[in-house]
């Protein structure tokens, strides 16, 4: 008969001294990183950001976008087709606000970007405040169309320039010497009517590249401010196209003015007021703006 004393498991659960080493291999493992409660991914403290984190971060990065937007760069997004070929419905146009904060006044063949109101708008075209906020922060971003007064032309004639068209091989010419615009859109003329006008100091002449499709300066000749953008109104100097990326490319200014004379002192007396050619009534506000 077998007297040894058969050997039986115990219930660890049952002994204190077992319960208690369990629970310091429990601890261990909680002192290596993990945690009692919700041990999943992202439970524990800093392991992501707070939506709060989250959306100061998109806060102070899009008042940096709009900061650089408003007193840097600032895209410009092409609604019409007065620019073309140069400039095409959709394109995104840089528009750097600083070229002429250190680098003097605008120059004949340089893109610029303007505020129309005065000039080319009359007035201050009626909107919901709050809506129109929301579009001069998208427009910023260059997500939309800029507003209804802001403009973008080719700078033409500046203050004092006696801007004629057209001579004798139907040209425009400046200060008496006749420009070759290359730039204009295939097929188009200088000018389908003739204006002989002296741009009063302080001023720009702006036409658009597409002539026959270009609400310009010729059509105001007749409004108040006779059609010239005054320089104060500039919002910048287009020097990029960044959108899209097939077409990115700088925009020069065009040499073909490089050959123009500054105006004599004094100007060309007598015929500033030009001839009515286009210069209508002012056209309402909206339109093509491009």
């Amino acid at each position: 008969m077998d007297t040894a004393a058969k050997h039986t498991e115990r219930d660890h659960s049952s002994d204190p001294d077992a319960g208690d080493a369990a629970e310091g291999s429990r601890s261990v493992l909680f002192r290596g990183g993990r945690s009692r409660e919700g041990t999943g991914p992202g439970a524990g403290p800093g392991t992501a950001p707070s939506w709060r984190r989250t959306g100061v971060l998109a806060l102070v990065i899009t008042t940096l976008v709009l900061l650089f937007s408003r007193f840097v760069v600032q895209p410009f997004q092409i609604p019409s087709g007065s620019m073309e070929p140069t400039l095409r419905v959709g394109d995104r146009v840089l528009v750097n606000k600083l070229a002429y904060r250190f680098d003097g006044e605008p120059r004949r063949g340089d893109l610029i970007v303007f505020d129309g109101r005065g000039s080319f708008v009359q007035g201050d075209p009626a909107g919901n405040p709050v809506g129109e906020a929301a579009r001069e922060v998208l427009a910023a971003l260059g997500l939309t169309e800029p507003d209804e007064t802001d403009f973008i032309k080719r700078v033409v004639g500046v203050g004092g320039d006696r801007v004629v068209c057209c001579d004798a091989s139907g040209r425009v010419s400046v200060n008496g010497t006749a420009l070759d615009e290359g730039y204009l859109r295939p097929g188009d003329a200088p000018s389908e009517v003739p204006f002989d006008i002296e741009v009063p100091p302080g001023r720009l002449w702006v036409m658009g590249d597409h002539r026959s499709n270009s609400r310009d300066s010729r059509d105001l000749l007749g409004a108040p401010g006779g059609g010239m953008v005054p320089v104060e109104k500039v919002v910048g100097r287009a020097d990029w196209i960044g959108w899209p990326l097939g077409r990115w490319t700088s925009l020069e200014r065009a040499d073909v003015f490089a050959r123009v004379p500054d105006a004599p002192s004094g100007g060309h007396q007598g015929a500033s007021g030009g001839s009515p050619g286009r210069g209508s009534p002012p056209p309402e506000p909206g339109g093509a703006h491009g």
